[in-house]
């Protein structure tokens, strides 16, 4: 830390690693520590730490950020990102939309146990991912619950995950809530 500058304050340290999931903020990396906290735009441009203005980035790529390579720009898209995907989907929505993202398999599928689906209900309403038929028409059961569901991305989840693991505009397919 720079000499003469404050410590970030913990909640503000929590709430950041909480947003970005405690990992790097950029969607196509996976590294998994060290995390280091970092302003979009420079602390001697800013003097403040204010959440809207702070990222977590894994260290190879905050010194890229540093070096250039990743421009303030694009920070500022995935915090917007972040926003999106973190107050719409839950955890394992998230995780799934990070399996298409990085492994570049678009029109692969994934397969969960018939009690899952609740767990995909968001990614479902919005139209981002849906649910296969059967493999040869057939569909085990207990009780009632498959055994297996297949889920693929639809056109709509596709073109998300792609603007999103580009750091592109990303925006919740979700109806607005009545109030």
């Amino acid at each position: 830390m720079a000499e003469g500058r404050p410590a970030v304050p913990a909640q503000l340290r929590r709430d950041l690693l909480v947003e970005a999931g405690h990992r790097c903020a950029i969607p196509t990396c996976r590294q998994p520590t060290p995390l280091q906290l970092e302003h979009i735009e420079d602390w001697a441009k800013v003097q403040r730490h204010e959440f809207a203005n702070m990222i977590v980035l894994c260290a190879n790529c905050h010194a890229r950020k540093t070096a250039g390579q990743i421009d303030r720009k694009s920070l500022h898209q995935y915090k917007a990102n972040l926003a999106v995907l973190n107050n719409r989907y839950g955890e394992v929505e998230r995780r799934v939309l990070e399996l298409f993202a990085t492994s570049g398999q678009l029109h692969a599928y994934v397969e969960f146990p018939g009690t899952f689906e609740i767990l995909l209900m968001y990614l479902l309403r919005d139209g981002l991912l849906t649910r296969l038929p059967p493999q040869g028409g057939m569909q085990v059961e207990i009780m009632g619950v498959p055994q297996a569901v297949q889920y693929a991305l639809t056109d709509t989840g596709r073109a998300f995950v792609q603007r999103w693991s580009k750091a592109e505009v990303v925006e919740s397919a979700a109806e607005p809530e009545d109030s």
